[in-house]
């Protein structure tokens, strides 16, 4: 039970991240004046609606998003007799901006306060910490049942019998660089026999030969998606969990800024690296091993949700509901169509355009035509879809499993 909660849960607070997206583009529209028609939460069928002044709210089918209708967001958009002075088209340039940006505003806005509480509650990790660096070490079980859980296990493991400590920072496996957790788990995995662990210890480089143990873990079988058994290495080691940094009510606002702008590093890093994640994604659809560093969707992210709450790790969860708002405001600031950086590349092309138009003594050129713009529009749509479909598909057949 406590698992669907989280689940429930962390979707609502997707669900609510989206709203005030929403709510961020309305408000900054009905400021400046221009006609918001709908604002809806959803796609597909209504679930339901109703009017307030001159805007219909409302609730649709499909959770996978929502949307505000403001009139003449482009000028190929038609105007009602009432709407042509209100057209968002015949505002200011400045103002468009402002009310693209309004929605990614409120996405940074809600992971600061996410993060702000969570400076003050728990504290903040330490996300410059060695990611390969060594902490509980433990023997190794020898197999792990077929609902997830493993066969209890006594003594010392590998880890410990060759001389590794908690600790120490894992630089090189059998002669390849590891720099993330993930890094180090593919190659213990895939190892065997006794293997040379270069490691940092104490402003110390060490290379400790390390007997790797062949265990049995679960995989998804990739012709009938059941699980089997497949034997890969282990060493018994776990990761070093950081140590959290505290603050007080005053210090916790600089801490919490500088550590939103380490995670908007590590956001745009990840999205750079999208496409090289891909294979694995493919790979982890037909039974292969899954890198905790491949993208997940809304799906895989309530199920993470869930387990948080199940292990009442809510701090957890907090901290993952804030790195999702802080992905969605970088993922809408790309300027690329249908996302909100998008619209606004339009508005400064229009500008700079138009500037240059007048250096030449030219009157003002016409608005974009966005139906030029549709046959890129729905390409990237297409893209984004089929990438949408590719990780909740890995995240329903072989989820990220972080325990």
């Amino acid at each position: 039970m406590d698992f669907v909660l989280g689940v429930i849960l962390f979707a609502f607070g997707i669900g609510v991240s989206i709203a005030l997206h929403e709510f961020g583009h309305l408000g900054a529209a009905k400021l400046f004046g221009m006609k918001v028609r709908r604002y809806f939460i959803g796609f597909g069928p209504k679930v339901f609606s109703f009017r307030r002044g001159e805007t219909e709210y409302g609730l649709k089918a499909v959770p996978a998003g929502g949307f505000c209708d403001i009139a003449g967001m482009t000028a190929m958009d038609e105007l009602a007799p009432d709407e042509a002075d209100r057209a968002m088209f015949r505002f200011p340039a400045w103002k468009r901006i402002v009310v693209m940006l309004a929605g990614v505003v409120m996405n940074i806005l809600i992971g600061l306060v996410l993060i702000y509480g969570l400076a003050l509650g728990s504290g903040l990790p330490q996300i410059d910490a060695p990611q390969t660096k060594l902490g509980t070490l433990s023997c190794s079980s020898p197999e792990q049942r077929a609902d997830g859980t493993l066969v209890p296990c006594t003594g010392t493991g590998p880890a410990q019998q060759a001389g590794l400590e908690s600790g120490d920072v894992v630089k090189k496996i059998d002669g390849t660089a590891v720099e993330t957790w993930p890094d180090l788990v593919a190659a213990v995995r895939d190892s065997s026999g006794t293997v040379p662990f270069v490691v940092e210890r104490s402003g110390e480089t060490l290379t400790i030969p390390v007997q790797v143990e062949q265990v049995q873990r679960q995989v998804t079988d990739p012709a009938t998606g059941a699980q089997r058994s497949e034997t890969v290495g282990a060493i018994g080691a776990g990761r070093s969990v950081a140590g959290l940094e505290h603050f007080n009510a005053l210090t916790a606002v600089p801490g919490s800024l500088e550590f939103t702008g380490e995670i908007a590093v590590l956001s745009w890093n990840a999205l750079l690296d999208f496409p090289s994640r891909v294979p694995n994604l493919v790979e982890s659809i037909f039974g292969g091993h899954r890198s905790d560093e491949t993208p997940m969707s809304v799906v895989g992210a309530s199920r993470l949700g869930g387990e948080f709450v199940e292990r009442d790790m809510w701090q957890a969860f907090v901290f993952l509901l804030a790195q999702l708002n802080f992905f969605l405001a970088l993922l809408n600031v790309l300027p690329l169509l249908p996302f909100d950086g998008g619209h606004i590349a339009v508005v400064i092309y229009e500008k700079i355009r138009d500037a240059v138009r007048r250096m030449r003594g030219k009157a003002a050129g016409a608005p974009v035509d966005y139906m030029k713009l549709m046959p890129v529009t729905l390409a990237i749509a297409v893209v984004l879809g089929g990438f949408m479909l590719l990780t909740v598909t890995a995240d329903i057949v072989n989820p990220i499993r972080v325990f």
